[in-house]
């Protein structure tokens, strides 16, 4: 897996988008919306919702993931 920046939007709880460190971070994640959570760099510490293959196919096509997660560390 490799590392993730995890942004959370402030209105919508748990909802979260994974941007590769490797990539640049999508404009409207700078729209005061979203906050910065945290990052993921191992599948040990991702929520049980995040889906790597899933994250590695929209990460190729959009440049970044977005999921949802009933985890409480990304609200």
């Amino acid at each position: 897996m490799q590392n993730y920046n995890i942004f959370c939007f402030r209105t919508v709880e748990g909802l979260c988008c994974a941007v590769p460190e490797s990539r640049a971070v999508p404009r409207f994640l700078g729209s005061g919306d979203w906050a910065f959570g945290c990052k993921l760099a191992d599948a040990e510490t991702a929520p049980i919702e995040f889906d790597d293959r899933a994250a590695e196919t929209a990460v190729r096509f959009n440049g970044f993931y977005l999921f949802q997660t009933m985890d409480s560390r990304f609200h």
